[in-house]
Order: structure tokens, then C-alpha cells, then sequence
């Protein structure tokens, strides 16, 4: 496929918005909050459902973020969030990161959380994010890094799910091992003052082992990414199916536990 040309792995099957839904600016953008004042104009790439984009929006008030994906769709879906929340200073458009319909120097600040590991050209996007941000202001990015999420206790199934993930990822155009690439993309990009820092998620309470192993049992059977990977010849219904039930065992464990690491990386324009 082209090189900037990618397919979203996820989609935006329920499974995968119950995972989205959950992320907010203290648990998915906490290296960029001391960025963020009164004021400042903000562009949120690949928002998604908008939970992460209603907390920088509250931030800022009342400085005006401005929400793009896509498509149209999943706006919609964060307009809904960013009305039940009472905030009026977002606007939303449909763009494509690797071509922003935006002038240059036009926001503070310029967001992307779990963006660059799914665009066929990341070095083009980094470009196109650090051109529409004005001199002084920070360009950030957070992505994850599949290669390195560990788990306990080492369900072969899951395994096979990391192995089956990625080859799916790769095929539809993208990098799931983002995060660890996020500094040498952004060097690529023209950036000279960056930092670079990690973080991560971690799923081993009762609950949050549950949610984590059902929702991701639910994308493995049921979501885009299932289509793809049957699709694709990466693994068979069957396969994917066995893969869902190892998830669920998984969540089971009463001493399991999940880690998922993530690059990161603020951006002086």
C-alpha cells in the first residue's frame, strides 16, 4: 500500500470504544499536563470518543481546542462526550494527520495519543504537527509498545494473540511497536528539543483484569481487527476464537497481572 496509506486497526467496535472511553488526560497525557494553561489553543489529533480531548479542553478553557479523526462518525460521538460535560470550546473536523487542513502556526499545543502507531508514514505526521504549532509551543505524543506489554502468568494464548496482533498491524500499514520509535521519528521529523520520557498501564486488580481480558477477548472475535486478521490469513476464526478464550482464562487469574509501556515524547516547535 502507499506509504502514507493505512488501515485502522482497531476500528471503533464496541469493544474497542469501552477501552478508549476509559482514557483520560491524568492516565493517557499526565506528561503534558504542565504544558497546558488558560488560554492556550490546543489540536487534539485522533481524539477518538473525546474523553481525553473534554479534560484538555477544561484545561485550557477558555482557550479552544480544536478535535480531528477520520470521520465523522466518531466526532459525533465526542461532541456527545463534550456535551454531557457542558464544555463549548471544541470544534471538530474530519483531517488526515499526514495533510492538516490547518494553517501554520496555528495551536499551542499539538496532541496525539495512540495516533502514530497506526499512520503509514509517522515522520510525515510528526512534520505535519510540528508545522501547524507555533514557535515555543509543544508537540506530544504518546504511542504503546505491543513487543514490550508483558503479563503474568504466561498464557500461551496470549502469545499467540501478540504474534497475531502484530503481523496484523504491520499488514494494514502500521507500527505497534511505536512507542520505542517515537524519538528517532521525531528527530526524522525536524524536532531538535525534545523529551522523552515512559509510562504505563498496569491491569491487576480484580476489576481491571476483567475489564481488560473481556474487552480485548471481545476484539479478538468480534472487531475490525478479527475481520482483518481472518482476512489477511494471519489466523482463523477458530484460532482467533481460541485466542478469545485464553484472554478470558487470563482474566480469570487471581494473581494476573498486565503491563502496557508506552514511548512518549514533548516536542518544542
Amino acid at each position: 500500500m502507499p506509504k502514507e496509506t493505512a488501515v485502522y486497526t482497531h476500528g471503533h467496535h464496541e469493544s474497542v470504544l469501552r477501552s478508549h472511553r476509559w482514557r483520560t488526560a491524568a492516565n493517557s497525557a499526565a506528561y503534558l499536563l504542565g504544558e497546558l494553561r488558560p488560554g492556550l489553543a490546543v489540536l487534539d489529533v485522533g481524539c477518538g470518543p473525546g474523553t481525553i480531548t473534554a479534560d484538555l479542553a477544561a484545561l485550557v478553557a477558555p482557550g479552544r481546542v480544536t478535535a480531528v479523526d477520520t470521520g465523522r462518525a466518531i466526532l459525533d460521538q465526542a461532541a456527545g462526550v463534550l456535551a454531557e460535560r457542558g464544555l463549548a470550546n471544541v470544534e471538530f473536523a474530519v483531517a488526515d494527520v499526514h495533510a492538516l487542513d490547518f494553517p501554520d502556526d496555528s495551536f499551542d499545543v499539538v496532541h496525539a495519543h495512540q495516533v502514530l502507531q497506526h499512520v503509514g508514514d509517522p515522520v510525515q505526521a510528526l512534520r505535519e504537527m510540528r508545522r501547524v504549532c507555533r514557535p515555543g509551543g509543544v508537540v506530544a505524543a504518546r504511542d504503546s509498545d505491543y513487543a514490550a506489554m508483558t503479563w503474568f502468568p504466561e498464557v500461551p494464548g496470549l502469545t499467540e494473540w501478540l504474534d497475531v496482533y502484530g503481523r496484523v498491524a504491520r499488514a494494514n500499514g502500521g507500527e505497534p511497536d511505536a512507542g520505542r520509535r517515537l524519538l528517532s521519528w521525531a528527530r526524522q521529523a525536524g524536532f531538535t528539543d525534545i523529551t522523552p520520557t515512559a509510562a504505563a498501564w498496569c491491569f491487576a486488580t480484580p476489576e481491571s483484569r476483567a475489564w481488560w481480558s473481556r474487552l480485548w477477548a471481545d476484539r479478538t472475535t468480534d472487531s475490525v481487527y478479527a475481520e482483518l486478521a481472518v482476512r489477511g490469513g494471519h489466523a482463523s476464526a477458530e484460532r482467533l476464537t481460541a485466542i478469545a478464550a485464553a484472554w478470558r482464562a487470563w482474566g480469570e487469574e487471581g494473581d494476573g497481572w498486565f503491563m502496557v509501556p508506552h514511548g512518549e515524547v514533548l516536542c518544542r516547535a
